[in-house]
């Protein structure tokens, strides 16, 4: 589980994470724009 204030950078930023939420299936980028937080399917760089 990632914490909204914890969500992981892949690659420097360069790559997402993909992660389940209540929201849905969202990316990293898009998690810390809502401020959520969600368990992490996958990494994609």
């Amino acid at each position: 589980y990632a914490r909204k204030d914890r969500l992981p950078r892949v690659l420097g930023g360069m790559g997402v994470a993909i992660l389940s939420t209540s929201n849905g299936l969202i990316t990293s980028r898009t998690a810390q724009e809502q401020g959520v937080g969600g368990e992490v399917i996958c990494f994609i760089w």
